[in-house]
C-alpha cells in the first residue's frame, strides 16, 4: 500500500497491480486531483497520507484531527469530509457513499470545470469542516452490535478464543469494517473465502485498510 501522500498523485493508492501504470485510475482524474489538491492546501491543513490516499489534518504533531480525504474511483474522484454528517451541506452535494457509511461525506467530480465553479462552496465546507473537528464534534455512531455479523464468521469466532479476543480488541471502526465486508457478500462460499482471507490481518489486530 502506499504511504506517501504526494506518490498517490502519481502512483495511486497502490491497493492493485494497476498501481503507477498508465491504467491507474489516478490518471483519469489527474487534473481534478490537482485542483482538489490546492484548495485543500490553501485551506492550511496537514498533507499526509492514511490508508493509502491524501489525509489532510488540523492540528499539531502532537494531538491532529483528520479532516479530509482526496481519493479516486472509477467513475468519480472526491473530497470525502470524514465528519461530513455534521456539516450543514448548505448547497446539498453531500453524498453519503453507501446507506452503511455513519460519518463520512463526498464530494464529487468527474470534470475540473466543476471544481472551478464550485471553488467558493469547497472552500467554505473545508473551513466548516476544520471548525468541526477543532470543536471536538463527535458524529453519533451506531454500536457495533446492530450491524449484521455473517453467520460464517460468527462460527470462526466461536471455534477461535484468539480470533475472539483479536477481533474484539480491535476499535469499533474497524470491526465495522471487517462486519460490513464479510456481510456484502451475497454467497456463503464468497463469505468465507473473504473471512479467510482476512483472519491473519484479524489476528494480528489490524483493519481492512491498515
Amino acid at each position: 500500500m502506499n504511504n506517501s501522500a504526494a506518490t498517490y498523485f502519481t502512483a495511486g493508492c497502490g491497493r492493485c497491480a494497476k498501481g503507477g501504470t498508465p491504467d491507474c485510475k489516478i490518471n483519469t482524474w489527474a487534473a481534478e486531483l490537482a485542483a482538489l489538491r490546492v484548495l485543500v492546501l490553501e485551506a492550511g491543513l496537514t498533507e499526509e497520507c492514511k490508508w493509502g490516499v491524501p489525509c489532510y489534518t488540523v492540528g499539531d504533531s502532537v494531538k491532529s484531527g483528520n479532516v479530509v480525504l482526496i481519493h479516486s474511483f472509477k467513475e468519480y474522484c472526491a473530497l470525502l469530509f470524514i465528519k461530513g454528517a455534521l456539516l450543514k451541506d448548505a448547497k446539498g452535494i453531500l453524498i453519503q457513499q453507501t446507506e452503511n457509511v455513519q460519518g463520512g461525506r463526498q464530494l464529487r467530480f468527474t470534470d475540473v470545470r466543476e471544481i472551478t465553479k464550485l471553488k467558493t462552496t469547497i472552500k467554505t465546507y473545508l473551513q466548516e469542516a476544520i471548525a468541526v473537528e477543532k470543536a471536538g464534534l463527535k458524529v453519533s455512531m451506531k454500536p457495533t452490535t446492530e450491524f449484521a455479523m455473517a453467520e460464517e464468521f460468527q462460527t470462526k469466532l466461536d471455534e477461535s478464543l484468539a480470533l475472539k479476543t483479536a477481533f474484539e480488541a480491535l476499535t469499533p471502526g474497524r470491526q465495522r469494517g471487517y462486519l460490513l465486508h464479510f456481510a456484502a457478500a451475497k454467497q456463503s462460499k464468497t463469505r468465507e473465502a473473504r473471512i479467510e482471507k482476512w483472519l491473519p490481518l484479524i489476528l494480528s489486530r489490524k483493519g481492512l485498510l491498515d
